[in-house]
């Protein structure tokens, strides 16, 4: 078993409402646990590569080599006590299949995961993972939509809805939106826009679009990215 390292933290901030452990800081790992270190929330660490480990000294709340697959290591690192647990092993399927099961022994925190194939993803879910996440995959399906679309950027949620950020197309521009009736005859509703040098803002029936506006469009995805390729 890895020696567990911790580096010093406050203890009466442990168990925090805003504290996250991430497990594995490889590339996907790494760059999430930096960016809620960015955000002001709590973060812990955790690899079982000394060199990784060092690169983030420093870097996060708290980092540790120790080896995850381990019940009793999770524990002496009160990671039973995190509000949230991402578990960002890619390579080793094993190892993260390993983890998890660990950590869904606790009553307390919600478990992300990462999955690199549909069968890592499907023993995920098996499992009881709360969310399962497929980073490449799901990067994939969404440059696909960008490529093939007049879209600015993506994103797909369940049932085959979408919010779309875009251009308005001709059909959209220079009436208001409450007189143009775009949900009913596209199936799409525009939710915000963004005037040039400015900043997003709600839209309203009274909304007025021009041709070098950004807008953000929601609605069923087929009748979205139709509506976003509008000229």
């Amino acid at each position: 078993m890895a020696k567990a390292r911790i580096f010093p933290r406050p203890a009466n901030r442990v168990a925090a409402p805003d504290t996250v452990a991430v497990i594995g800081l490889g590339r996907f790992g790494g760059s999430l646990a930096l960016e809620l270190e960015s955000q002001k929330t709590e973060v812990l660490g955790i690899d079982n590569d000394e060199d990784t480990v060092q690169s983030f000294n420093g870097r996060l709340t708290h980092v540790v080599r120790a080896d995850s697959t381990k019940e009793e290591v999770l524990r002496q690192l009160a990671v039973h006590e995190f509000d949230v647990v991402v578990v960002g092993i890619g390579t080793d399927i094993e190892a993260s299949i390993l983890t998890t099961s660990r950590l869904l022994k606790f009553a307390r925190p919600i478990i992300w995961a990462k999955a690199i194939s549909e069968p890592h993803a499907e023993i995920l879910g098996q499992l009881g993972v709360h969310h399962v996440i497929r980073p490449e995959h799901d990067m994939g399906r969404r440059a696909a939509h960008l490529v093939r679309g007049a879209m600015l950027d993506y994103v797909e949620f369940e049932d085959d809805f979408v919010m779309i950020r875009t251009r308005p197309p001709a059909a959209a521009q220079d009436r208001p939106l409450g007189v143009l009736g775009l949900r009913d005859r596209y199936g799409v509703t525009v939710v915000a826009l963004k005037r040039p040098g400015g900043r997003w803002e709600h839209a309203s029936a009274q909304t007025v679009l021009y041709a070098e506006d950004e807008v953000l469009i929601q609605g069923d995805k087929a009748k979205a990215e139709a509506f976003s390729r509008l000229l």
